[in-house]
């Protein structure tokens, strides 16, 4: 992706003003083209359709839910290096382990604005393969310690 070149979000979660809010906001304060999906099958599927560079997952949607859609992109090597962002409202203490013992790259509380959540996309992208990887293997261990 060279600097010039639109980064690619895909924001799947089951509020739509929120979603317009990133539809409309996110293209103002970086290079962002972004798509939408209402919950987490329409987000799996727009993964595949759209390609995303990054999406963004909120933990709480009808149908599929955040932590499900992030174990399913993690286990698909179609899709298992797309940074994730996790979006929620939930407390933070329960759902940052959750989100990181599944394969989030970052996460970040609501309510956000555009700005913010450019950040987190930001830093989501440098997260690498093998930091990820790295990520996980910790988790697994601290699991069976």
């Amino acid at each position: 992706m060279t600097p010039s070149q639109a980064i690619t979000v895909l924001v799947v979660d089951d509020n739509p003003e929120l979603l317009s809010v990133f539809i409309n906001g996110l293209p103002l304060v970086g290079n962002f083209t972004v798509f939408t999906a209402e919950d987490g099958a329409q987000g799996l599927e727009a993964c595949y359709t759209h390609h995303p560079d990054c999406v963004v997952i909120d933990i709480k949607m009808p149908e599929m839910d955040g932590q499900q859609l992030v174990r399913v992109l993690r286990g698909d090597p179609v899709t298992a290096n797309i940074p994730l962002i996790i979006l929620t409202a939930l407390p933070q203490d329960h759902a940052e382990f959750a989100s990181f013992a599944s394969g989030t790259d970052v996460f970040v509380m609501k309510p956000l604005v555009p700005r913010e959540l450019a950040q987190a996309i930001y830093l989501a992208l440098t997260v690498d393969a093998d930091e990820r990887a790295k990520r996980l293997r910790l988790l697994v261990e601290e699991g069976d310690a």
